[in-house]
């Protein structure tokens, strides 16, 4: 199918349990377009250097601002002169979430959180590690909207945006096609993760919730995603992933039947052992279904002696 579509996908390693990240590579009259660029590392460079051999490269189409999807997305506009495309609220946040100051407030919100130090700086440090991975910025030529449509291949895509993942991922849909590009929304073998990072979005599972169900009235035959292969039916995913929430968020009310911190809470719902990078995800994955329940009156939030404690109404 992505050959039909003209469309080449390019499996880039990670060097995280989640061990690949999917970019994709399309031509067109005026030059080739690049859907999302790897994180800024040896193994990436040298994969883009082969693949892009002799090929003038005009655009570079980000789905949002997470380092594996943006970081080598300014090293690659160097290279090649690419006009790159974000929607304008990602382009805020690849912008800043790694900048020193924002950094400097991390270590606060841990502490809010009830993580003790020793995870704190380990935590801190891995962040910091992103730097360099995102590094140089690129320069954005063009927001996405929703009223813009992008040649990919052989068709034209709507853009439409999916918050929840990241405040302003956007998918690409062709209607002719019934095909989605779904970066991170949608995923086939495992949920993405939906995290709250202490900056933008209050309630981003709510966001997240939201996108889903607007993405199911498109009822997309075949999804494109940016981990794991495309496969066949978006709304029976969907239908899964809504199901998952639905029952974490019931295990969330259940563990904080007495007031628990967010690494509290963290620790009953997560019960394998967990890597740095990981346990960030993961109090992210924790703070987030905190924080719809509390907005849906379920729960309620606390500070005692400086850390938030969040208990069942």
């Amino acid at each position: 199918m992505l050959e039909k579509l003209g469309v080449e996908r390019v499996r880039i390693d990670l060097p995280f349990r989640l061990n690949h990240v999917n970019c994709f590579m399309a031509e067109k009259e005026e030059g080739w377009t690049i859907i999302d660029a790897g994180l800024n590392n040896k193994v990436t460079r040298n994969l883009w250097g082969k693949k892009l051999i002799d090929k003038k490269v005009a655009d570079i189409l980000v789905t949002h601002y997470h380092p594996d999807h943006f970081g080598y997305a300014g090293g690659l506009q160097e290279k090649t002169g690419a006009k790159v495309w974000m929607s304008e609220i990602d382009t805020q946040l690849g912008m800043n979430a790694w900048e020193t100051s924002f950094l400097e407030t991390i270590p606060a919100n841990y502490r809010a959180s009830g993580i003790p130090e020793e995870q704190i700086l380990k935590m801190t440090k891995n962040v910091e590690e992103f730097q360099a991975l995102v590094s140089p910025l690129p320069v954005i030529g063009q927001y996405l909207t929703e009223v813009d449509t992008v040649q990919i291949g052989e068709f034209e895509y709507q853009v439409i945006r999916t918050p929840g993942h990241s405040d302003g991922m956007v998918c690409f849909y062709s209607e002719e096609q019934s095909t989605l590009f779904a970066a991170d929304h949608i995923l086939p073998k495992i949920t993405p993760n939906i995290s709250y990072w202490f900056h933008g979005d209050s309630n981003p599972l709510a966001s997240y919730i939201k996108s889903l169900k607007n993405i199911r009235k498109l009822n997309a035959e075949f999804v494109i995603p940016s981990h794991g292969d495309p496969f066949y039916g978006s709304n029976q995913r969907i239908d899964e992933l809504l199901a998952h929430h639905d029952e974490r968020l019931n295990e969330t009310v259940k563990v904080i039947k007495e007031p628990l911190t967010v690494y509290q809470a963290c620790q009953e719902l997560f019960k394998r052992p967990l890597t740095v990078h990981e346990l960030r995800f993961a109090v992210g994955e924790t703070l987030s279904h905190l924080e719809y329940l509390r907005y849906e009156n379920e729960c309620t939030r606390e500070r005692v002696n400086g850390i938030w404690q969040y208990k069942k109404v």
